[in-house]
């Protein structure tokens, strides 16, 4: 299946270990950017109730969900703790030109 790259924003809108919200033709995604300065994409919707990941917190490499404190590693969508236990999806990212694109199959 052939990756439809979409931009999303500039690097600076992403501030060091945070996460913001990207919603694209009726999906929305969550974008964070590691105290190591990488970026990451993986679906926006917490896999427990369908929560914004973009209201959640973000340490290290770990999001937790504002609603119920789940949390992921937004690195690789893996579920850390109760009360998810369905991975989130990852997508791949590449910055081109101070963009970030994010790849959508």
């Amino acid at each position: 299946m052939s990756q439809n790259w979409v931009e999303v924003c500039e690097t600076d809108e992403v501030d060091g270990e945070d996460v913001i919200r990207f919603d694209h033709e009726g999906r929305t995604f969550a974008i964070y950017r590691s105290p190591g300065d990488e970026y990451f994409a993986t679906d926006g919707l917490c896999t427990h109730e369908q929560i914004h990941l973009a209201d959640g917190l973000v340490m290290d490499d770990i999001i937790e969900c504002p609603k119920h404190n789940g949390r992921f590693n937004y690195k690789t969508g893996e579920a850390k703790g109760a009360p998810v236990c369905v991975n989130l999806k990852t997508y791949p990212v590449k910055i081109e030109g101070g963009n970030v694109f994010i790849a959508i199959s």
